[in-house]
């Protein structure tokens, strides 16, 4: 284990505190703080279903676990269980300053105690229509044993109970998901006043005539919340197809061991102890006592309302400078190298390529990699319609993009259909790059386009996640994405890859070498540098080789959106290392690094976040930039994020996320970017802006 270093799953929920700073911080419009605080509660349902539960796993090893992680996870565990319950508080808090600040805009949420006359019936109608046939309870026995609840999901713990009697009663009673009935229900308006209620609230109202065959008049419902395991098993058996493996493994998903409870805190003591012993749970588990309302991610889709200020004002995408309508992209990417950078350049421009591709009748064969599709996805539309207009079309779909596998299925039996040949992956490694190779044969002569990015084809995600996609014609990098997908196809065949870096295979060592490299300019007397965009680093290789670059001399800058395990400025280790992570409106999500190189700078794009699995266990690459231009639009951009004074947090050893306030003029970097992005492509920012 290193001196200094940061477990990656405290560093994590350093990260989700910056998401949660947003929610909490005033400058930031009414409903985007709403959505921050959705997307913190998301975040944090993930990390327990992932994360934490692997720590319990490796915790069963017992003095082992830390020999095989690097420190201890039941001391990690403890730590995860006192940051989130800290954290808690603070969302708590700043949930009811935000109702609070909702009412200052005549917005009111009102539950089923406060609804006067017209609003009762108004829900007593909502109930009966849409609510009361997806309710079905389950009444807790000591015989009977809770069902296989569903994960993430909120269910009701209710008492009934009998006021001349005394007696009780209790049951379990699952609220219908967002993606079945909308979370938030609006009240009609009354004096210029509009009222929100929650589903939870209007089935409460309700709850009388779904238990009227049992002799309660007193019926109290406190809301509970099971997160499992999400972690695949898959088990190595050469007798089952990999897509047979990964169904049966989803089956065991919804079986999952549980790692954490929230519950009403005001829920009575014994109904808390039925529960806990029903679901075997234990002083281990991570059990949260919160407030009346769980699932804060349906936050994500609140009620829509056009007040100014109350969202963002919208940046609209900008064309790029290369890309006309009507226009061929493919002779535009012929002549030189073109650099989307989403979402300020628009998504549209890779589906009106692949629309291109799919009509164009001298395009033999499209290929790309898919690991997260688009609900209705264009980019799906498109390959199904090349297939249609009888191209060669083969798609590696990664069966293992976690909480997409089933999707990921569906999308695979749907291209089959077409005539699209699936690949369902890489036996063992996880296919994470994003490639897109078209190949055009006119005569004899074959020429080949690729797309290398650092995010999913996905239209959606493109809309808020930062992302890279370069497109060339350049044989040395056509040639090489051309070897990958040879691999893809047949795995036992592993070619020398000499201008992209592709982990498992090279990417590790190349990194290491590119590092070594600064070191000798740097003992040289010549100036080095490494700038490191990237999601996350944790790994503890690469982590050392920063180390004794900096000590050598290198300058380091790391702009880390999520988890850093590397601990910057500490005299005699990493002083010479400077980090700051920045949560804005839009998802950080592109990967870049630049070196130095003794003054013949390289720059590289990349798929691959520095963490043992990205670098040893996953398909990835990392494509070099040459066009001076590009690497100058790159270099630029980096820059502009590195002097963000605004949004950026400064990273050191306390994990404080104190917000750099550096420099005597505002650089809000994403808005900046925007007007970058706007002014290279020969448009005035001001016109760009809604």
């Amino acid at each position: 284990m290193i001196k200094a270093y940061i477990p990656k799953e405290i560093s994590w929920l350093s990260f989700n505190e910056r998401v949660l700073q947003e929610a909490e911080n005033k400058e930031v419009p009414l409903l985007e703080r709403f959505n921050f605080l959705g997307i913190y509660s998301n975040n944090l349902d993930e990390y327990f279903r992932v994360r934490v539960a692997t720590l319990k796993r490796l915790s069963l090893f017992g003095s082992k676990s830390k020999i095989i992680l690097g420190y201890s996870p039941k001391a990690t565990l403890k730590r995860i269980q006192e940051i989130v319950l800290e954290q808690n508080e603070r969302f708590e808090k700043t949930y009811s300053d935000l109702l609070r600040e909702l009412k200052k805009h005549k917005i009111h949420f009102v539950n089923e105690q406060q609804l006067d006359a017209g609003q009762a019936e108004y829900v007593q109608n909502y109930f009966h229509k849409e609510v009361r046939t997806r309710l079905m309870p389950l009444i807790l026995t000591k015989e009977n044993k809770l069902p296989n609840l569903t994960d993430d999901a909120i269910y009701f713990a209710i008492m009934l109970r009998n006021s001349a009697t005394e007696k009780k009663r209790y049951a379990l009673l699952e609220i219908p998901p967002a993606s079945i009935l909308p979370r938030f229900i609006q009240l009609p308006e009354k004096n210029g006043i509009r009222y929100v209620i929650f589903l939870d609230d209007v089935i409460r109202s309700g709850l009388k005539e779904i238990f009227y065959i049992l002799q309660f008049d007193e019926l109290t419902a406190y809301t509970v919340k099971l997160t499992k395991d999400a972690e695949l098993d898959i088990a190595d058996d050469i007798s089952e197809s990999y897509i047979d493996k990964l169904s049966k493994s989803l089956q065991q998903r919804r079986k999952g061991t549980p790692v954490r409870f929230v519950y009403d805190r005001n829920m009575p003591p014994e109904l808390l102890r039925i529960l806990t012993r029903k679901m075997n749970l234990g002083p281990g588990d991570v059990q949260i006592p919160g407030d009346r309302y769980h699932n804060f991610k349906d936050f994500m889709k609140f009620i829509e309302m056009d007040k100014e200020g109350l969202s963002y004002k919208k940046l609209p995408p900008v064309r790029h400078r290369d890309i006309h309508y009507g226009k061929s992209i493919l002779s535009v990417i012929k002549k030189k190298d073109v650099l989307f950078y989403f979402p300020y350049n628009p998504f549209d421009h890779f589906i009106d390529l692949l629309r291109e591709a799919s009509i164009d009748p001298f395009v033999t064969s499209i290929q790309i990699t898919l690991y997260r599709m688009a609900t209705n996805s264009s980019v799906i539309n498109a390959l199904m319609n090349a297939a249609r207009n009888g191209k060669s079309v083969t798609t590696v779909v990664e069966l293992q993009a976690r909480f997409d596998e089933e999707a990921n299925i569906l999308w695979g039996n749907k291209l089959l259909e077409e005539g699209v040949k699936v690949i369902y992956g890489v036996p063992g490694l996880k296919v994470h790059s994003k490639l897109c190779l078209i190949t055009r044969v006119k005569g004899e002569v074959t020429q080949r386009y690729a797309a290398v990015g650092t995010g999913n084809f996905n239209e959606e995600t493109a809309r808020v996640y930062t992302d890279h996609m370069l497109l060339t014609s350049d044989k040395k990098i056509t040639n090489e994405v051309l070897k990958a997908f040879n691999f893809f196809m047949a795995n036992y065949r592993k070619d020398k890859f000499y201008h992209l870096l592709v982990s498992p295979f090279g990417l590790r060592n190349k990194l290491v070498a590119l590092i070594e490299n600064e070191i000798r300019n740097a003992k040289a007397g010549k100036e080095a540098y490494i700038y490191i965009k990237i999601n996350n680093l944790t790994d503890e290789d690469i982590i050392s080789n920063l180390y004794r670059a900096g000590n050598a001399g290198v300058k380091i800058r790391l702009i880390v959106r999520g988890m850093l395990s590397l601990v910057p400025g500490v005299k005699g280790v990493s002083g010479n290392i400077r980090a700051i992570g920045i949560v804005d409106r839009f998802l950080e999500h592109s990967r870049i690094m630049i070196f130095g190189n003794g003054g013949d700078e390289l720059v590289y794009i990349t798929s691959a976040d520095i963490m043992p699995r990205n670098l040893d266990r996953r398909i990835e690459v990392t494509c070099p930039v040459w066009d001076p231009a590009l690497k100058k639009e790159i270099n630029d951009i980096f820059d502009i994020q590195w002097n963000d004074n605004i949004k950026a947090r400064l990273y050191d050893e306390t994990q404080s996320n104190h917000l750099v306030r550096t420099g005597s003029t505002p650089v809000r970097s994403q808005i900046d970017i925007h007007g970058y992005i706007a002014k290279i492509n020969g448009q005035s920012p001001e016109a760009t802006q809604e």
